[in-house]
């Protein structure tokens, strides 16, 4: 049995509009010296084997919009 971690995020490029909402407050709240926040998604998955290419299509195909986000798979063993 293993956790698989996928973490997903806005492509540098793309505007983050809740990333800089949060900036906003943080600032407002007197956190000015964060200078930029980003905000993404963490999915969590209990997995029988970590097949790598399985994982790559789940991914790639369903977690992640590809074409504004980035992924990152990462695999605890437990």
């Amino acid at each position: 049995m293993a956790r698989v971690v996928v973490d997903v995020m806005l492509k540098p490029e793309i505007l983050d509009p809740q990333g800089q909402a949060v900036q906003g407050a943080l600032a407002r709240l007197g956190h000015s010296d964060i200078t930029s926040v980003r905000q993404g998604k963490r999915f969590e998955l209990e997995v029988e084997t970590a097949d790598a290419a399985a994982l790559e299509q789940i991914a790639s195909t369903l977690l992640a919009n590809t074409v504004i986000e980035d992924y990152s798979i990462h695999v605890e063993e437990h």
